[in-house]
């Protein structure tokens, strides 16, 4: 059972989408959004090799090659 970051009543329960590619890299499509209509999209990129792969790999509750999964905010 993967433990899931605590959800405060204004956090949505997913702030994007996470992706593995067939090489493994990781890819998330995430979005924060402040007062008004401030919005920010931003893709970043984790190769195997990336200092912050597996922290980013756990946090999603890991992923196969090829699966998509919602990203849960971080606290």
């Amino acid at each position: 059972m993967s433990k899931q970051p605590k959800k405060t009543s204004n956090e949505p329960a997913s702030i994007g989408v996470a992706r593995m590619l067939e090489d493994g890299t990781i890819t998330l499509f995430i979005r924060a959004e402040g007062p008004g209509s401030v919005r920010g999209d931003a893709l970043l990129t984790y190769e195997r090799a990336h200092p912050e792969y597996a922290t980013v790999l756990k946090h999603v509750g890991g992923l196969q090659i090829g699966e998509e999964k919602p990203v849960p905010p971080w606290t």
